[in-house]
C-alpha cells in the first residue's frame, strides 16, 4: 500500500523537495503551507499531491488541516514537521519578545502540534515515522540567532521523548539537522548577518563553507533522500536519532 504523508511548510524550498521526493515513491501526500503565492505554483506544478493553506502559529488551523488530510489520505504513515523561520538576527538584548514567540511557535510548537494530531493514529495501527526537521544550531549555539538555536535544541528534545513514547508502538522518530542547504533561504541568513555585523556577504558565506569538511552546501534533495530513507522500512529500527546532513561540521559558524 501506498504510503500516505503528510509535510508541513511544503510548497517551497525543503518541504517542496521533502514532498517530491515522497511522491515520486508513489507515496500519497498532503502539505500545507501559509505562503498562497507559493501554494498557488506548488498547486500547477503538482497537481497530483494535495496543498492546503495553514498558519502553524495556530492550533485550531493544525487541527482543521488533519482534519481534512486524514480523510483525504485514508489515514497517516508518515509525519515531515518541516516548518521553521529563521527568526531575528540580533543580539540577545535586542531581540523583542514578540520575535522570539513567533520564532518557537513555528520552529517548535507546530512539531509538538502536529505530533500531538499524528501519535495517536500511528499508536493506534502500530506504525508510523515521524520526522522532525532540527538544525546544525540544534547542536550547537548559534550567536545572534538564540531564539532559532534554542527552539532547534528543543526540537530534538521532543524527538527523543516522542521516540521513547512511541516506540512500543513500532513508530519511529527522528530529527535531521541540516546544516548550509543551497537556496534563497540561506541566502536570506547570510545577508541578515552580513548587515548585522558589518561585513560583506561573501565573507560569511565563505566562513559558513570552511566549517565543515565537504566544502560545498547541502541540496535540497540530499534531506528529501534521507527523509525518505528514515520512513522506509530499511529504517525501522532507527529511531530517537539526530542525523546532522551537513557536510560534516568541524567548526561550527561562530560569526
Amino acid at each position: 500500500m501506498a504510503q500516505r504523508v503528510m509535510i508541513t511548510a511544503a510548497a517551497a524550498g525543503i518541504g517542496r523537495a521533502i514532498a517530491l521526493g515522497f511522491a515520486a515513491t508513489g507515496a500519497k501526500v498532503h502539505v500545507c503551507d501559509v505562503s498562497e503565492d507559493a501554494l498557488s505554483a506548488f498547486r500547477a506544478e503538482n497537481p497530483g499531491i494535495a496543498a492546503s493553506h495553514v498558519d502553524l502559529r495556530s492550533e485550531g488551523a493544525i487541527n482543521g488541516w488533519f482534519d481534512t488530510a486524514l480523510t483525504d489520505l485514508g489515514g497517516l504513515d508518515v509525519l515531515v514537521n518541516n516548518a521553521g523561520i529563521k527568526g531575528p538576527t540580533a543580539l540577545v538584548d535586542d531581540i523583542n519578545y514578540a520575535d522570539w514567540r513567533e520564532c518557537i511557535e513555528v520552529c517548535l510548537d507546530s512539531h509538538f502540534l502536529c505530533a500531538k494530531r499524528a501519535a495517536p493514529v500511528m499508536k493506534k495501527q502500530k506504525s508510523g515515522s515521524i520526522i522532525n526537521l532540527s538544525s546544525t544550531a540544534g547542536q550547537f549555539g548559534y550567536g545572534a540567532r538564540s531564539p532559532y538555536a534554542a527552539a532547534k535544541w528543543a526540537v530534538i528534545g521532543l524527538t527523543k521523548s516522542l521516540a521513547i513514547e512511541l516506540g512500543p508502538y513500532d513508530v519511529t522518530c527522528n530529527a535531521i539537522c541540516p546544516g548550509t542547504v543551497r537556496g534563497p533561504r540561506m541566502a536570506r541568513v547570510m545577508e541578515a548577518e552580513a548587515k548585522q555585523r558589518g561585513v560583506s556577504f561573501e565573507k560569511v558565506e565563505a566562513e559558513y563553507i570552511s566549517g565543515q569538511s565537504i566544502k560545498r552546501f547541502i541540496e535540497a534533495d540530499e534531506i528529501a533522500g534521507l527523509c525518505v530513507f528514515l520512513a522506509s522500512p530499511a529504517a525501522r529500527t532507527i529511531s530517537g536519532q539526530e542525523l546532522a546532513i551537513d557536510g560534516h561540521t568541524e567548526t561550527f559558524h561562530l560569526g
